[in-house]
Formats: C-alpha cells, structure tokens, sequence
C-alpha cells in the first residue's frame, strides 16, 4: 500500500562513529521533507531511541555494539512497528542479508553508495512502506535464493558474537543468563560445524560466511573495514 504523506519523513541515525553520524545528519537535513529526529551509538541506546521518537526511518550500522543487529531490529519493530528500518553495512553476504530481511528490514545498504542513493531508498521505503531497497553486490543478490540455511542456531550465533567480543566463557554465561557448561556446550557444537580449530577461527569462519559480523575495535581492525567517505557529497 503507497503511503501518501506531506508530512516529512522522520529518521533516527544509529551508528557508534560520531563523526559518521555528524555527517549524514548535515546531509539529511539539508534535503526537503527529511528530518532527522535523533541519533544513538549502540543497539539499547537505538531501541530507548525508537521507543521514545517513533521515527519513520532508522538507518541502522549492522555493526553496531550491544545485541545483534537481528536482535535489535526485532525489538525496533516491536516497540514501533510503524518504523521502517534500513541497513548500512559494509558486509553483503547472503546470510547476513537474509537474516536481517527475515527480522523485517526494509532497506540494506553498502557504505559504499553515494549519498543520493541513500537518500533515494529513504524516500522510497517512506512513501511505500511495503517496498524492500537492496543495495548490495550482485554476488550476494544472486546467491540470496540459493543460500543454504544457517548452520548455527541462534543461541550459537549468540555465543559467537560474544566471543567476537574477547568475552571469557564466565562472562559470555553471565551476559547470557546460563551456565558456564552449556556455553562450552555451545562453543563444542560450534567448533564442530564449523570445522574449527580454536575459537579466533570458529569467529573468523563465521565471519567469512555472514553467519555473524565482527564487533568492537579489535576485529574491526583485523577485517580492514574502512571508512565510508562515499556517503559524503
């Protein structure tokens, strides 16, 4: 169903780089019918966001620290499921990609577009809240379909991204609510379906396959991420 609307279109920025945030503000509001409602730098401080402004758009960092960004765009459309959310990633594997759509994304972006695209897809999904953007390479678009299902469950998933995030088995039980036992339970299944050696290469595998995206300042560094100057004008 097309939304018709004079009303302009409410966005909340989420993304843990000030300066990123800063420049895609002045980009945003510098275009008729934009209005940019709120920002935040990690996924609670997204979702306390959403559940006070209910804006219309969320463009959201799938790195961002704290949950998932699956986890968090669940929560999102639970407490706003008016708000449409859109992707900025410097990640399109058909994995990623189809868990994210699965959770009810509405737009998913490479970094690597230029601002008038990103300002195309927010117009877009406004105006028609049942259109889906993808921006991604024609790579993942191709294998999407073909993708075989996830070989980890979300628990494991879980538990990976923890460790991705340098936590110790006590820890990842505590942040989990759970024992250390069945977090070593998990990392065992882990190893095993993955193939892994240790856990550095249980998270490495899974990032290289889009099960899960590297988190925090270590592993960003190890993957090279770079910076995003094509979103700027």
């Amino acid at each position: 169903m097309i939304r018709r609307t004079d009303r302009p279109a409410t966005i909340a920025i989420v993304d843990d780089h000030a300066l990123f945030r800063e420049g895609l503000r002045e980009i945003l509001e510098g275009q008729d019918g934009l209005v940019v409602v709120g920002e935040a730098g990690t996924s609670s401080a997204a979702i306390k966001l959403v559940q006070d402004k209910r804006p219309d758009i969320v463009l959201l960092d799938v790195e961002i620290p704290g949950e998932a960004a699956a986890h968090t765009v669940t929560s999102m459309r639970k407490l706003s499921p008016s708000t449409q959310v859109i992707i900025l990633s410097m990640y399109d594997g058909p994995q990623l990609l189809r868990r994210l759509l699965a959770a009810g994304i509405r737009g998913y972006l490479l970094k690597t577009v230029h601002w008038h695209e990103l300002v195309s897809a927010i117009r877009s999904v406004h105006s028609d809240p049942d259109r889906t953007v993808l921006a991604v390479s024609h790579e993942s678009l191709t294998q999407l379909e073909s993708a075989p299902a996830e070989v980890l469950t979300g628990k494991e998933r879980e538990v990976l991204e923890l460790v991705a995030q340098a936590l110790s088995n006590r820890q990842i039980a505590s942040r989990l609510n759970t024992t250390e036992a069945t977090v070593k339970r998990h990392l065992r299944n882990i190893f095993v379906k993955l193939g892994a050696a240790s856990r550095i290469d249980a998270v490495n595998r899974a990032i290289d396959a889009s099960l899960i995206v590297a988190s925090g300042p270590a592993q960003r560094n190890q993957t090279g991420t770079p910076a995003h100057p094509s979103l700027w004008p």
